[in-house]
């Protein structure tokens, strides 16, 4: 699960947050950990404040710690979304993440947030390979990347994650590309934001978003993007009710269904929410259910980019 519980103007309480990472790590069968991803930018003000919630989670529940596979993204200069992938700056955002965490969870992975062009990925794996001969983290991740970015990478260090968005409103020809090449080289896609970031639930409204939500800012959401949009959400919705599933769980198996390597990424400061999540996991969708869907797609199309206009360059895949 995706831990964004400060990604917005007004953070849930940790009670709130608590609770719901709690019970997607009771649901899990002995043995199996799940997949907890945050970053160092986390928050309204780009600051740890995430990963600081992250801490005193396990502070407070420390039996939880080896539950739990801690993926954070870094590698942007401090409080600002632009990528800096130099060596001092990927030490400094490394340094930041652990001194926010305090010990309490070890950083099992380290994803480099996005590719900055300045740098060859090949040099930024070098540093981060290093980074790990260090025992500052123990694996390496790439986020909104090429697949040809993925493969210079590979040939660096061995890369135990590629993140990169994925949903039934988010799936173009880079995407595909990069899942069919992490397929062969035995790399798991993170797929975050499989729920269209809330839209593709069915229970978003435009009065759910209060001022300050950066979805507001999202072409996407713009009003008159989100009437054509609904269109999309109300076919999908009707596929679910058919399968007697959720919107949510629709979309999250769609996911699952591009591949087995293909890990989805919801997450939720809901409890409910997240059963809901981690049981759209569980649902397999027929060979028909795809072929429905995809004339779904087909028939309606999605307005708006994936992000804000002004991020698009920082954004996007990058070379």
């Amino acid at each position: 699960m995706i831990c964004e519980f400060s990604w917005i103007p007004t953070p849930v309480s940790d009670e709130v947050a608590f609770a719901a990472i709690k019970t997607g790590l009771d649901s899990l069968p002995p043995g199996v950990k799940m997949l907890l991803n945050s970053s160092e930018f986390y928050a309204q003000d780009l600051s740890t404040l995430n990963l600081e919630l992250v801490a005193r989670f396990f502070e407070k529940y420390p039996s939880y710690v080896d539950k739990a596979f801690l993926s954070v993204k870094g590698g942007l200069k401090e409080r600002q979304l632009v990528p800096d992938n130099s060596p001092e700056n990927l030490r400094r955002s490394v340094t930041a993440i652990l001194t926010a965490l305090r010990g309490t969870k070890s950083l099992d992975l380290f994803e480099s947030a996005r590719v900055d062009r300045a740098y060859p990925i090949e040099d930024t794996v070098g540093v981060l390979q290093g980074f790990v001969k260090e025992g500052l983290f123990k694996y390496i991740g790439l986020s909104e990347v090429k697949a040809s970015t993925v493969r210079r990478a590979a040939k660096v260090a061995p890369i135990t994650a590629v993140e990169i968005e994925v949903s039934l409103w988010s799936y173009w020809q880079e995407a595909k590309d990069v899942i069919s090449t992490c397929e062969e080289l035995g790399i798991p896609v993170v797929a975050y934001s499989p729920l269209g970031r809330g839209m593709l639930t069915g229970t978003l409204n435009p009065s759910d978003l209060e001022d300050g939500d950066m979805r507001k800012r999202f072409t996407r959401f713009q009003p008159e993007n989100w009437k054509h949009n609904v269109a999309v959400v109300d076919a999908l919705t009707a596929v679910a009710a058919k399968k007697g599933i959720t919107p949510a769980q629709l979309s999250i198996a769609w996911v699952a269904a591009r591949g087995a390597h293909v890990i989805p990424l919801p997450g939720s400061s809901n409890a409910k929410r997240t059963l809901e999540n981690i049981a759209g996991g569980n649902v397999t969708l027929s060979e028909a259910d795809l072929v429905e869907i995809d004339a779904v797609l087909a028939q309606h199309t999605v307005k708006g980019g994936r992000s804000i206009d002004e991020l698009e360059s920082h954004l996007n895949y990058w070379g």
